[in-house]
């Protein structure tokens, strides 16, 4: 597992990303007002720059113009000359902006928070995508100030993480639902807020080589796999998410359940063999990518 000193200064530069997809407006309306008061995220001893993701798409109220930004950072899609998609040629840009995956930019960024909402009953999520201490002691932080932040981790060994916060090796990316598609929730958005506010005190403790005490061990809902909705062999929809597991993130999930019924009322129950925990239950974005729900591991993590 990396190490990092954190009485000594590492953060110089911050960049908090909204708006990657076009329609979570939570992320991209904060963008928006820190573009506007910069002062809300600048602290002393870092720098801060704020990102609008995928403008033209946030302008479309759509989640994207022709692919996912957020799938768009894969070093050969990054490197290849010929990707010519709206969203890979910003992907490309943000790269030049940021730095990372072999690129060093005009000022490389240290850490990225990137905002995101789901439809699906997610609350308020912290999702990292490794393993470095530094990202599971600022979780632990984050999740200490507020019980209700839980904490995902999606770690797929052998995969190359294709999202914008893989482009620096300390960050990670607040979720919060559920909440519809193109609209806003005054709740969750000020909740997003203090998560970011707090986000940046705890950098600019450790720049200071004050770092808050966290706890010894957390809790993390480590990523299993993913299930798919039933479908016919023309890949058609033949069912929904069972209605006693429709909002119930985070909740355990015994062999036997109901997941999912189908249109002529058959049930289709959960067939693993251990408890797990589903999150993103029916986000509606994930139609499109064979997602009804990710499973994951509920674990105990040692903070050192």
């Amino acid at each position: 597992m990396p190490t990092i000193n954190i009485s000594m200064k590492t953060i110089n530069r911050v960049a908090i990303a909204g708006g990657v997809h076009g329609n979570e407006l939570t992320g991209a309306y904060l963008v928006k007002k820190f573009l506007q008061t910069p002062a809300l995220v600048q602290r002393s001893n870092f720098d801060t720059v704020s990102l609008l993701g995928n403008p033209k798409a946030v302008e479309a109220r759509q989640r994207y113009i022709d692919t996912d930004l957020n799938r768009c950072f894969l070093q050969d899609l990054l490197n290849n000359p010929t990707s010519d998609s709206y969203e890979a040629s910003r992907a490309k840009s943000i790269r030049q902006m940021l730095g990372g995956k072999g690129v060093v930019g005009d000022r490389p960024v240290d850490f990225i928070l990137d905002l995101h909402s789901t439809t699906a009953n997610m609350g308020l999520t912290l999702i990292l995508v490794n393993e470095h201490p530094f990202n599971l002691k600022l979780a632990a932080y984050l999740s200490g100030l507020n019980p209700k932040v839980r904490i995902y981790r999606w770690l797929k060994p052998g995969t190359e993480n294709a999202f914008l916060n893989s482009l620096c090796e300390l960050g990670l990316s607040i979720e919060v639902g559920a909440i519809a598609q193109g609209t806003l929730d005054a709740r969750l958005f000020l909740e997003t807020e203090a998560l970011v506010s707090a986000t940046l005190d705890y950098l600019e403790a450790v720049n200071r080589g004050n770092p808050p005490e966290v706890s010894s061990e957390i809790t993390l809902y480590q990523y299993l796999d993913i299930v798919d909705y039933p479908k016919d062999e023309t890949g058609e929809i033949q069912g929904m998410i069972h209605p006693q597991l429709q909002g119930r993130d985070y909740e355990p999930l015994s062999p036997g359940d109901p997941m999912f019924l189908t249109f002529d009322g058959e049930t289709i129950t959960y067939q693993g063999t251990a408890i797990a925990y589903p999150i993103f239950i029916n986000e509606a974005a994930y139609y499109e990518k064979g997602i009804a729900i990710c499973l994951t591991q509920k674990i105990s993590q040692k903070i050192t």
